[in-house]
């Protein structure tokens, strides 16, 4: 009985473990079935939006389509800048296309070209070639290339009724940018240039080629704002890219129609300049620029070397610059299409630059001569005076009463090495006081009770610094807070003069504006600043953005930059000196204005002492509203070389807009 129970002992225990196994394996089964249906479940309701996702894009091609400009229109919503639609043909390269068929594709667009095209835009078949770019220099392979902009009716029903003729062939609608054919405030305006030709250069565009979005993502055919108000906003007035997307099999060949969606068009800004007083402003200045090269008569003709002339007009309340003229300027329309033949280039050279915010240079080809007239950065010269005035007596250095005997020349250094300071003409104006100093513009005031008392109150380098600090509150020597790209801050000298020679005599020099250059921006800001009594405020250039309906996205809301507070008997006294400056070209204006002129002097290549016209002035006398600040590089006396210029300013905005709230046609 022994053996036959270790038999089924031994049965018994096969049993078990072949159950055992059987167990093991229908459990680990179970185990990888439940791991799938879990992993399948993930892959469905997790991963399954972002897979699809990858699937599509690895079977369709997107094609970016350039958005519509926003256009940019003066204050009454006349357009300056503004695009409009036109046909582009493009041609995406295919697969099987060898050097025998580009040839005869190219000779084919050319014929058709030529039978159906305008023939002002005629293309060479070198030029069709070169824009097919077979070899992938500019774009790769998949990218459509821009053969020609502006097709004719014509020439769209030819290939759309050809399709067969010019595989990978696509009409696309794109934005061409025009301006105003008056030429208004190009330089603020500003010009485009192609994505490619400046993605690298400037920091702006080097952000955005790392941009994700694809609707945000620029073209390098797609032109963008590079200066002005179009660089400014740029973002704005972009909008967004169309997409079309082709369906493609494996081997990326297009195997049905696209799917659509279009572009979304930028918005658009409404200036705060008024084309109609900018116009008058650009006029004043080149009329009075040929005046000047044809006078004969002194003092006239002390500015017969005059070739460029600068002016902005700001409200005075509100910060908004209702017309900024540098002049000469030029048709920004030669930069249409994004790109400039070599000779318009070399053309508009000297009228590119913003003169009224950065350093323009006078349009002479010679370096040698260009470099014996000065720029559009120029000395205050005696538009300093009402400041000086106004820092002597916060700085208690005199009062309102102080009575000066001008002897028409004032003398500081040490024995024997004294230096001499004159008023113009030399000119003695007796017992003045504070705001017969502005009135007669002494030279002499200003060096012996401003800039000398100054020196001596703070025994030397101490006396520059707080004189800084005044300029600095006023916007002389900072940004305007503009925004406008490329705006200089002004070229200080009084810290090199008190270096090179004394803390004295750069007080005494800076007093009546010899120590420091400026921008016409920064000269009509500061003129604002007085007629408002201290309030700086930020020039707005850029009254409301409204979208494509007309729905304001962004108005406009005046900022105070920083204040400044003297006690009204001070403001009195430099108002009552502006109020009596002799002045040329304001016969028969019939409100009371403040002004100042200014003749500032500089040495500039080998040339000694050239003068600059300078102007300030406020109207109306009692309540100002218009700042206007006018600067002729070489243009004599402020209050010849460039008074007349501002009078015809303000008589623009009065008859449109109105110095008195109500415009006087």
């Amino acid at each position: 009985m022994q053996p036959e129970q270790n038999d089924k002992a031994q049965a018994t225990r096969n049993r078990n473990k072949f159950t055992m196994r059987l167990n093991m394996f229908f459990g680990a089964t179970f185990l990888l079935f439940s791991i799938l249906i879990v992993r399948l479940a993930i892959l469905q309701f997790v991963e399954g939006p972002s897979l699809q996702e990858q699937f599509h894009k690895n079977s369709t091609n997107d094609v970016k389509i350039p958005p519509i400009r926003g256009d940019i229109l003066d204050s009454k919503g006349v357009p300056i800048a503004y695009s409009t639609s036109t046909q582009s043909l493009y041609y995406t390269i295919q697969p099987d296309l060898d050097e025998e068929g580009a040839d005869a594709l190219a000779k084919r667009f050319l014929q058709a070209f030529d039978t159906y095209g305008d023939p002002a835009q005629a293309l060479s078949l070198e030029e069709i070639k070169k824009r097919m770019d077979l070899k992938h220099i500019r774009n790769t392979y998949s990218v459509p290339r821009r053969i020609k902009m502006g097709l004719s009716h014509d020439e769209i029903a030819y290939f759309a009724q050809r399709r067969d003729l010019f595989p990978g062939v696509d009409i696309m609608e794109e934005s061409v940018r025009n301006y105003d054919k008056d030429t208004v405030a190009v330089q603020l305006v500003g010009y485009l240039k192609r994505y490619r030709g400046v993605r690298e250069t400037i920091s702006k565009y080097e952000q955005i080629a790392d941009e994700d979005n694809v609707k945000l993502q620029y073209l390098d055919d797609e032109d963008v704002g590079v200066d002005g108000l179009e660089y400014m906003y740029q973002d704005i007035l972009r909008g967004q890219n169309g997409i079309k997307q082709y369906p493609v099999n494996a081997r990326n060949h297009i195997i049905g129609p696209p799917e659509t969606t279009v572009p979304v068009k930028g918005n658009d800004l409404y200036l705060t300049i008024d084309k109609r007083v900018q116009l008058l402003t650009e006029q004043a200045i080149t009329d009075h620029l040929a005046f000047l090269k044809q006078a004969t008569a002194d003092p006239w003709k002390e500015g017969s070397d005059a070739t460029t002339g600068f002016a902005v007009a700001m409200e005075v309340k509100t910060g908004k610059v209702v017309a900024m003229a540098s002049m000469p300027d030029y048709d920004p329309n030669v930069w249409s299409g994004g790109s400039i033949s070599p000779e318009d280039l070399e053309a508009i050279t000297y009228f590119q630059n913003n003169g009224t915010i950065r350093q323009a240079y006078p349009p002479y080809t010679d370096k040698k001569e260009r470099d014996r007239h000065p720029s559009s950065m120029v000395p205050l010269g005696s538009t300093q005076k009402p400041l000086s005035v106004l820092i002597g007596l916060n700085e208690k250095l005199f009062t309102t009463s102080d009575r000066f005997n001008d002897k028409g020349v004032f003398y500081f250094g040490k024995e024997g090495h004294q230096v001499p300071i004159h008023n113009s003409g030399n000119h003695a104006y007796g017992s003045i006081d504070p705001a017969g100093a502005i009135a007669h513009s002494s030279n002499t005031f200003m060096s012996s009770e401003v800039g000398n008392k100054l020196y001596f109150k703070y025994n030397g380098m101490k006396g520059v610094e707080v004189w800084d600090s005044y300029l600095k509150q006023f916007g002389l020597g900072v940004s305007t807070e503009s925004g406008l790209p490329g705006e200089n801050k002004g070229v200080i000298d009084y810290f090199h003069e008190a270096e090179a020679a004394s803390p004295q005599s750069a007080l005494i020099r800076a007093s009546f504006g010899q120590q420091a250059k400026y921008t016409t921006l920064q000269l009509a800001q500061y003129a604002a600043m007085l007629g408002s009594r201290g309030v700086r405020m930020q020039p707005q250039f850029v009254d409301k953005i409204t979208d494509q309906s007309g729905h304001v996205l962004q108005g406009f809301t005046p900022k105070v930059l920083g204040t400044v507070e003297f006690p009204s008997q001070y403001w009195d006294e430099i108002e009552d000196g502006m109020s009596q400056v002799p002045v040329q070209g304001f016969e028969g204006f019939k409100y009371p204005f403040l002004r100042k002129t200014g003749t500032s002097e500089q040495d500039v290549g080998d040339r000694k002492k050239v003068e600059n016209s300078v102007f300030i002035a406020l109207a109306p006398a009692d309540n100002p509203v218009l700042a206007v600040a006018v600067v002729v590089p070489d243009g004599g006396f402020g209050a010849y070389g460039a008074a007349p210029i501002a009078r015809k300013i303000f008589d623009a905005y009065d008859k449109y807009v109105g110095l008195d709230g109500v415009p006087h046609p």
